[in-house]
C-alpha cells in the first residue's frame, strides 16, 4: 500500500482570493471544486443513487489531498451537491481547516483514502448505490458482455473483468478501505455487493462515465434476465472490441482532466443533467 507522505496542510479558508486569476494556486481548487459538484449533481440526476449516499472524490493536482462530498447537517443531496458541499480532506481522512459549518468528512472517506494511496495514477474516485447493478450483485448475476456495437465503451469494461468486494457493510474503517481497493485490483470500477459499486480514474469527469457505463450495461443484464436471458456475443466479436481505439480522433489525454472521447461524453450528460 502507498502511503503519502506527511506536510503541513494550509488553512485554505483563510484566504483573500476573489478573482479567476489562475496564477494563485487556489484557482484550481476552486475550479476542481465545482467539476465535483457537477459530477454528482449529474450522477444524481441519472439515478445513480438516492438521497443523500454516495460521493465523488478528485485528487487535487501536486498535492496530498482530494476534494470529496461532505455529508452532514448542512448537505443537499447528490442531485443538488452545490460548491460548499465539497470539501478538501488529506490523505488521512482528514478534513483541512475543519471547521463549524455544517458539513463533515463521509464516513466512508476510506474507500477514497485507500484507492490514492495503494493507485498513484488515479485522480478521481466515485461511489454511488445504482438500484439494479445492487439487485443483479445480491442475486449472484454476473455482468456479461451481451451486447456489441450498442456501446462499445461499457462492453469494454465487462470483457475487462469487474470485480466484486463481497462484503455489504460501510467502508467506514481505513482496514475495509484497504480490503476494497485490494480486491479492485487495477480495475477502473468495482461491484460492492449489497451496496453499490465504486469507479476509479485519471478524472471526476470519466470516474462518473465509467459509474455510468457500468450502470449501462449492467440493466441491459437485467433487462434480459426477465426476459429468459441473453448469450455472450461470440469470442471473435469481443476479440474486435478489444482491439478497438475508441479515443481516434478525440484528442491527446490530459492529466487529471477528461481526455478523448469522454470529454465529448461529459458534455452530453451535463446538457441531460442540467440543461444547455
Amino acid at each position: 500500500m502507498r502511503r503519502a507522505k506527511c506536510r503541513e496542510i494550509p488553512d485554505r479558508s483563510r484566504s483573500t482570493s476573489k478573482g479567476p486569476d489562475m496564477s494563485d494556486p487556489i484557482a484550481p481548487l476552486e475550479d476542481l471544486r465545482r467539476r465535483v459538484a457537477e459530477a454528482c449533481r449529474v450522477l444524481g440526476h441519472l439515478h445513480l443513487t438516492q438521497g443523500t449516499v454516495g460521493h465523488a472524490s478528485a485528487r487535487l493536482p501536486g498535492a496530498e489531498t482530494f476534494l470529496i462530498r461532505a455529508r452532514g447537517p448542512a448537505e443537499n443531496g447528490v442531485r443538488f451537491t452545490q460548491e460548499p458541499d465539497i470539501i478538501e480532506v488529506t490523505l488521512e481522512g482528514q478534513r483541512v481547516a475543519s471547521r463549524e459549518d455544517g458539513y463533515s468528512v463521509p464516513l466512508e472517506v476510506h474507500i477514497h483514502t485507500a484507492l490514492y494511496q495503494a493507485r498513484p495514477e488515479v485522480n478521481a474516485v466515485v461511489h454511488m448505490h445504482p438500484r439494479k447493478l445492487v439487485l443483479m450483485s445480491i442475486c449472484d448475476k454476473p455482468i456479461r458482455p451481451i451486447y456489441g456495437a450498442f456501446d462499445p465503451l461499457s462492453l469494454r469494461l465487462v470483457m475487462g473483468g469487474i470485480p466484486t468486494y463481497p462484503s455489504s457493510l460501510l467502508i467506514d474503517r481505513a482496514e475495509l478501505g484497504v480490503e476494497l481497493a485490494e480486491a479492485m485490483g487495477e480495475a477502473p470500477v468495482c461491484v460492492m455487493r449489497g451496496h453499490g459499486l465504486t469507479t476509479a480514474a485519471n478524472s471526476v469527469e470519466e470516474a462518473a462515465l465509467v459509474a455510468i457505463q457500468t450502470l449501462e450495461i449492467a440493466e441491459m443484464n437485467y433487462d434480459a434476465e426477465l426476459l429468459g436471458g441473453a448469450s455472450d456475443i461470440p469470442q471473435e466479436e469481443q476479440a474486435v472490441f478489444r482491439a478497438m481505439d475508441v479515443n481516434t480522433g478525440y484528442g491527446a489525454f490530459k492529466l487529471g482532466e477528461p481526455s478523448g472521447r469522454a470529454a465529448n461524453l461529459w458534455r452530453y450528460y451535463k446538457r441531460i443533467a442540467e440543461g444547455p
